[in-house]
C-alpha cells in the first residue's frame, strides 16, 4: 500500500471527476463468499448528481462505502476508484483519512449516530474544519455558524452551541450536511439521506442538499430507494440488482423508456401521488438472489416475468444499446453511455411493453360492496369525538413538579364507516400515534369519547366487555420483526389470539391457520417456521394474519409498509385492499407517506400539533387541498416522473413548531405558515387572537381549519377588517 497525502481534483468539467471500474468487494461467511458488489463501472462528472437505487442488498450503500474507504479489513476490494486522476483504492487508511472529509462528504442515513452526543453541533464543525485546514478557533466557528445558516438552520449562533439530542431529526440532518460540506469538497455522497424523515422535511433536506452541491460545485451520489427522490434531483440514474448495476441512463431517459424489466417493476410497484385510478400495483414477485456461488445466468430471472431459456445460460452483461428508441442493437460496454442495460431482451422492451402485452401485468382490482352504498348510510366502525389526551410537563429530579401540559391530541372528531379506509398523516409529533394508543386501549379518555362497533368505551365494565370490543379491532404494526415473537412458530403466533378467544379443539386451529395464511399469500406449509425464515413482506403477512385470526371489522394500521422494499411494500398493499374487498374490513391507516395513503385510503385526515386541520374525500383533499399544512405535505411528495418534478412548486416550510404546551387561542400553524405572510395585517390578527374550527368547504365531505382557505389573490389585496375578539 502507498501513502499519498493529497489528492490533485481537476476543475476541467469535461474529464470525470470519479471513475470506477469493475468494482468488486466481497465478504466471508459461513455459507461461503458473499459478493456483495460484482463489478461495478462508472464516470461522474463534476456539478452532476448520480442516483443509485435498487433493493436492500442490492448492493447500493457497499458500492459508497468502498469509495469512502470505511468497510472493514476482512472485506476484500478489488478495481479502481480514481478520484481527480487518483486511484484512492491504493492508499492506506491514514491516507484516506486525509481525503475523507476534505475531497470526498459523506452523508449518511441515521444522522445522530454520525455525531458524538457529548459534543455540541459547532464543536463538531469546528473540528471537521481543523483537521483539514490551517484555521484559528475562532475562525472556524465563525465558518460554523456560517455553514449552519447556509443549510436552513434558524438562530445559527445559538444553535451552534447545542447538542444533537436537542435538535430534531431534520435538523441533525441539516447540521450532518453542513459537517460535510465544510471543507468544499469535491464529491458528496448520500446514502438515503431522507429516509427517516417526515415529507416536509424531507424537502427541505433535498433542497439544503441542491445548496450544498451549487456552492460548492461538488458531484454527487445520491443513494436512495425511493424513485422519486431520484427523479427530482439526479443527472443519471444507475439501478443496481444483485450487487451489479443492470441499467444505466440519463434521468429523462430511464425514466421514459425503461428497458430492464426490474427497473419496469420497481416503477410500477410505487404508488403515485397524482394517479386518480388507483389501480392495482404490480409488485416483482420473489425475493432478492443470495450472493453466495451465485449460477452464471441473469440473477434475476427467477422473478422476471419474460424470462426466456437463454437467460439461465450466462449472466448478460451491461451494454449500450444507443438511443432510447426501440430497435437499437448491443453495442461495446461502455459505463458512461447514455443508456445500457443487462438484459437479453431490452431492445424487444418498449413502454414497458413486449409485442404490445405489458412486462409486468396489472393485477385485478376488485372494489368493496360496501362502496355500493351511499357512506352516510353504512354503520360506524369508529367514532371519535372531542377525543383529548395530555401529559403533564415535570421538572426536577427527586421531587418533580409539574411545570405545564403537553396537549398531545387536543379534541378531534372523526368516524370510519363500514368498509372505508380513513388515512390519518401529519409530521412527527403531531399525534398520530396518540390517538392510535387511546383507540387501542378501550378505557374512558380523559376528554371526550370512542365509540368501537357502536359501543361506547366508557361503558365497557370488565375483561367480557373489552375482550368482545378488542376482537372487533386489531393492529398491524410498523416493524414486522419486533411485532413477532422470534421464539415462536408461526402456527403458535396465529393460534395465540384464537386460544385466547376460546373455543377451539386443535383441529380446529389447525384448519383455520391454514386458512389464514393462505387468505394473506403465504403457504400453510411453512406454519412450523419461526419469523427469522421468513422476508420482511412474508412477516407483514404473519403480523396481518395474527390481525385477522378474531374477524375483526377494523384493522388499525400503523406504518405498514414504511419498513419495506417498495417492491414488497406493493404487495402488501395490494393485499390490504384484497381483504378489504373480500372480508369488508375498514381500515385506520397511519402513514407519513402521502402516496400510499393517496393509494390505499377513500378519506383522510390531516393533523397538526393534536388537532386535524383538514378533513374529506381523498380526491378532494388531494386534488384541492384548503389549508395551507395540507399544500406543504403534498408538495412535499416526490413524483417518479422527472419532467412534472422540475414543472412543481414546492411549499417549503420555514420556521419552528411552537410548544406543544401552549393551547392559547390563534392557529397553531401560524408561525409556519406561507400564506399568513400574505396577508394584510388587519386580517393577520384573525390567525393570531382566533383558534380555527373545522369548517366544510364547497366541495362535498371536505372540512378544513383555516380562517382564510377559500381566499382568491384579488382577496389578498383587500384590507378589510376583522374581527379581533379573543375565543378559544
Amino acid at each position: 500500500m502507498t501513502e499519498q497525502s493529497t489528492i490533485t481534483t481537476a476543475t476541467d468539467t469535461r474529464q470525470p471527476l470519479l471513475s470506477v471500474r469493475d468494482l468488486r468487494v466481497s465478504f466471508p461467511s459461513e455459507a461461503g463468499r458473499v459478493d456483495a458488489v460484482r463489478g461495478v463501472s462508472f464516470d461522474l462528472h463534476r456539478g452532476k448528481t448520480l442516483g443509485i437505487v435498487g433493493e436492500s442488498g442490492s448492493g447500493k450503500s457497499v458500492t459508497s462505502m468502498a469509495v469512502m474507504g470505511l468497510l472493514p479489513e476482512y472485506a476484500s476490494v478489488t478495481g479502481e476508484v480514481t478520484l481527480g486522476g487518483n486511484n484512492i483504492l491504493a492508499l492506506d487508511d491514514r491516507a484516506m483519512s486525509k481525503v475523507r472529509g476534505k475531497h470526498i462528504g459523506m452523508i449518511f442515513q441515521d444522522p445522530l449516530s454520525s455525531l458524538t452526543p457529548i459534543f455540541s453541533i459547532g464543536a463538531q464543525i469546528v473540528e471537521a474544519l481543523q483537521i483539514h485546514q490551517d484555521i484559528s478557533s475562532a475562525a472556524a466557528w465563525k465558518r460554523a455558524v456560517e455553514l449552519l445558516d447556509l443549510v436552513g438552520i434558524p438562530n445559527p449562533e445559538r444553535r451552534a452551541k447545542g447538542f444533537p439530542h436537542e435538535f430534531s431529526g431534520g435538523m441533525r440532518q441539516r447540521a450532518v450536511i453542513a459537517m460535510a460540506i465544510a471543507n468544499d469538497p469535491d464529491l458528496i455522497i448520500a446514502d438515503e439521506p431522507t429516509t427517516a424523515l417526515d415529507v416536509t422535511v424531507q424537502a427541505q433536506i433535498l433542497d439544503v442538499l441542491k445548496t450544498a452541491q451549487r456552492e460548492t460545485g461538488a458531484a454527487v451520489i445520491m443513494i436512495t430507494h425511493d424513485l422519486g427522490v431520484v427523479a427530482g434531483s439526479a443527472d443519471d440514474v444507475m439501478v443496481m440488482y444483485a450487487g451489479k448495476p443492470v441499467e444505466r441512463a440519463g434521468v429523462d431517459e430511464l425514466f421514459g423508456h425503461p428497458r430492464m424489466p426490474y427497473t419496469i417493476g420497481l416503477m410500477g410497484a410505487i404508488p403515485r401521488l397524482d394517479d386518480r385510478a388507483r389501480d392495482a400495483l404490480t409488485p416483482v414477485p420473489g425475493t432478492p438472489p443470495l450472493l453466495v456461488d451465485l449460477p452464471d445466468a441473469c440473477p434475476f430471472a427467477a422473478r422476471c416475468p419474460v424470462a426466456e431459456d437463454a437467460c439461465l445460460t450466462a449472466e448478460p452483461e451491461l451494454l449500450a444499446i444507443g438511443s432510447g428508441e426501440p430497435g437499437g442493437s448491443p453495442a461495446v460496454e461502455a459505463p458512461g453511455a447514455a443508456h445500457s442495460v443487462a438484459c437479453r431482451r431490452a431492445t424487444e422492451i418498449s413502454d414497458g411493453t413486449i409485442d404490445g402485452e405489458p412486462v409486468f401485468p396489472v393485477p385485478a382490482l376488485r372494489e368493496p360492496e360496501a362502496a355500493a352504498v351511499p357512506r352516510e348510510e353504512r354503520p360506524k366502525v369508529l367514532e371519535l369525538s372531542g377525543l383529548t389526551k395530555t401529559f403533564p410537563l415535570t421538572k426536577g429530579g427527586l421531587l418533580k413538579r409539574k411545570v405545564g401540559t403537553v396537549f398531545a391530541v387536543n379534541g378531534i372528531d372523526l368516524d370510519i364507516r363500514e368498509g372505508e379506509t380513513l388515512g390519518l398523516v401529519g409530521e412527527s409529533g403531531c399525534g398520530k400515534t396518540t390517538t392510535l394508543l387511546e383507540i387501542m386501549g378501550l378505557k374512558a379518555p380523559e376528554r371526550g369519547s370512542i365509540s368501537v362497533a357502536g359501543k361506547n368505551a366508557a361503558d365497557l365494565r370488565g375483561k367480557r366487555d373489552i375482550g368482545a370490543v378488542r376482537r372487533e379491532m386489531q393492529m398491524v404494526f410498523q416493524d414486522p420483526m419486533g411485532a413477532l415473537d422470534p421464539r415462536m412458530t408461526v402456527f403458535d403466533i396465529l393460534a395465540e389470539p384464537l386460544r385466547a378467544a376460546g373455543g377451539h379443539d386443535k383441529e380446529d386451529l389447525s384448519r383455520q391457520i391454514g386458512e389464514l395464511m393462505e387468505l394473506v399469500g403465504l403457504d400453510p406449509e411453512h406454519r412450523d417456521r419461526f419469523p427469522a425464515a421468513f422476508s420482511g413482506g412474508q412477516r407483514q403477512r404473519i403480523g396481518i394474519a395474527r390481525a385477522l385470526a378474531t374477524r375483526p371489522r377494523l384493522l388499525v394500521l400503523d406504518e405498514p409498509v414504511s419498513a419495506l422494499d417498495v417492491s414488497v411494500q406493493a404487495g402488501v398493499i395490494n393485499l390490504l385492499n384484497e381483504l378489504k374487498a373480500e372480508l369488508g374490513l375498514s381500515y385506520l391507516f397511519v402513514a407519513h407517506d402521502l402516496s400510499v395513503v393517496r393509494h390505499i385510503s377513500d378519506r383522510v385526515a390531516v393533523m397538526y400539533l393534536g388537532r386535524i386541520v383538514e378533513i374529506g374525500d381523498i380526491d378532494s383533499v388531494f386534488d384541492q387541498p384548503s389549508h395551507p399544512y395540507t399544500k406543504a405535505l403534498i408538495s412535499a411528495i416526490p413524483l417518479p416522473d422527472p419532467v412534472a418534478e422540475r414543472n412543481r412548486e414546492r411549499v417549503l416550510l420555514k420556521g419552528d413548531l411552537p410548544s406543544p404546551t401552549d393551547d392559547s387561542p390563534g392557529c397553531r400553524f401560524v408561525s409556519r405558515c406561507p400564506l399568513h405572510l400574505t396577508l394584510p395585517e388587519s386580517r393577520k390578527r384573525q390567525c393570531l387572537d382566533i383558534t380555527p374550527e373545522l369548517t366544510e368547504r364547497a366541495t362535498p365531505d371536505h372540512s378544513s381549519a383555516c380562517h382564510f382557505a377559500d381566499l382568491t389573490p384579488a382577496d389578498l389585496t383587500t384590507s378589510a377588517d376583522v374581527p379581533t375578539e379573543r375565543q378559544s
